[in-house]
């Protein structure tokens, strides 16, 4: 893409959220340029979470130029230093520091707050926050369990607040580009969607003994609601994903991006039915507990909707590591993070194999679907106007409950079914898995 055309995209995304801009600046130089931004139209956002995504999704704020980031809120003193000093070399001033969300909760200068905790604590965090009367943006999947989505999902209404999820392929070009042509019908009728994540990085995780908590680490904070046991490494900063006790595996961390696609562009928010069969087969005695290879079917009306990931291999569907493929009697669309395009299925026609529909190579994104989310949250809160977000607590709580759904029958063995109108499943164990337990004194919110 030429230089000017990147020009006019960043332009036209500032422009969307009230901002103009005589030229591309670096993430750097947004520093100095806020200082021609109204103190009235100032945005004092908080960080709760620092270290992971958490960190990427405050960067991606910080490139408009409205956005302070006033206070940061980890367990963990190393991982405040060190985002306390990426603050100040982006913007000059070093943000306040809390151990305790809850106390940067009582600030009544922060207007939004980040969520970039483990899955574990996300609902207590939205929930505080929200009640506290800030914003909120948090991380995907937006709980670990299915009650929790719908407690988050409650809060959102009682407290009116707005709240974006970090499904942020909601905002990339290449995915609105696909959704509207499988929209369109030239497909054909569409009896197989495939999403899948093949993750050739994740190499095994060694097993490592317990050991005393890092100096400077809260960790009884870090457990919070999950189940008391004693620090192992593993189950910190990023393998947390790999345990049940704090999230849902691929199925979650990955599946919520591409469930999310899938469900919106097919219309559809439950399944009738899901099932699910994997294992601990690429590494069986490695630390983790959730499964490295799985495959989950999903039952919809009139198409199903196969979910699988696999790690320490990059051989994915369509020569991918991840994507979504819409498979219709016309043609299949596969799009992904690289892009999308349409492979024709081809008939005979007078002795000749033609294409049923045409090709459409592949078009790759035009802007960064990450930092476009951003815009788009900002420009939501500014014109106070929850209907402009791409992935509201609502959209968000679609895509985690679905990929909790499978996790839900890969532990339970069973095929499943669910009972839209009295909002569970028919069977009882599985019921007893959509619930929040807490540990620890922590209680599930009521809302």
């Amino acid at each position: 893409m030429h230089n000017s055309r990147r020009k006019f995209i960043q332009n036209t995304m500032l422009i969307g959220a009230g901002i103009s801009m005589p030229h591309i600046l670096s993430a750097s130089d947004f520093g100095l340029f806020t200082r021609t931004i109204k103190a009235s139209d100032q945005i004092n956002f908080g960080l709760i979470g620092c270290k992971g995504m958490g960190w990427s999704n405050m960067n991606a704020h910080l490139k408009l130029p409205q956005v302070n980031c006033v206070a940061l809120a980890d367990v963990d003193q190393s991982v405040l230093d060190q985002r306390t000093e990426d603050v100040f070399k982006l913007r000059g001033k070093r943000p306040k520091q809390y151990k305790d969300y809850r106390k940067l909760l009582e600030d009544p200068n922060i207007d939004v707050v980040i969520i970039g905790t483990p899955d574990h604590w996300h609902c207590l965090n939205m929930v505080d926050a929200v009640s506290a009367g800030k914003h909120v943006y948090v991380e995907k999947p937006i709980a670990n369990t299915i009650e929790e989505c719908q407690i988050m999902v409650r809060a959102q209404q009682k407290y009116g607040k707005i709240v974006q999820v970090g499904q942020w392929q909601r905002s990339g070009s290449q995915y609105a580009e696909a959704i509207d042509y499988v929209k369109s019908g030239k497909l054909g009728q569409i009896r197989l969607v495939k999403c899948w994540a093949y993750q050739g990085w994740m190499k095994p995780v060694p097993q490592v003994a317990n050991s005393p908590a890092p100096a400077g680490v809260d960790y009884t904070m870090w457990l919070g609601p999950a189940p008391k046991r004693d620090f192992n490494q593993n189950r910190f900063h990023f393998n947390f994903r790999w345990f049940w006790d704090y999230a849902g595996g691929l199925m979650t961390d990955w599946g919520v991006h591409e469930i999310d696609i899938a469900l919106y562009a097919m219309g559809v928010k439950a399944p009738k039915s899901v099932m699910a069969s994997g294992g601990k087969f690429a590494y069986p005695d490695d630390a983790s507990e959730t499964p490295d290879t799985l495959q989950t079917v999903y039952e919809y009306e009139g198409f199903n909707m196969l979910w699988e990931h696999a790690t320490g291999i990059d051989g994915g569907n369509y020569g991918s590591t991840e994507g979504i493929a819409f498979i219709g009697n016309n043609a299949t669309l596969v799009v992904n993070r690289g892009g999308w395009k349409v492979i024709p299925e081809t008939e005979n026609k007078d002795g000749k194999r033609v294409n049923k529909t045409e090709e459409v190579p592949h078009s790759k994104p035009i802007t960064n679907a990450h930092e476009s989310h951003a815009v788009n949250f900002v420009d939501a809160i500014t014109n106070n106007d929850i209907s402009r977000l791409k992935c509201g607590i609502q959209t968000g709580s679609i895509a985690a409950i679905n990929a909790q759904m499978g996790n839900i029958a890969y532990k339970t063995g069973k095929k499943v079914y669910w009972d839209a109108a009295k909002n569970q499943f028919t069977d009882a164990e599985a019921n007893q898995l959509m619930k929040a337990r807490y540990n620890n004194g922590w209680q599930v919110p009521k809302v």
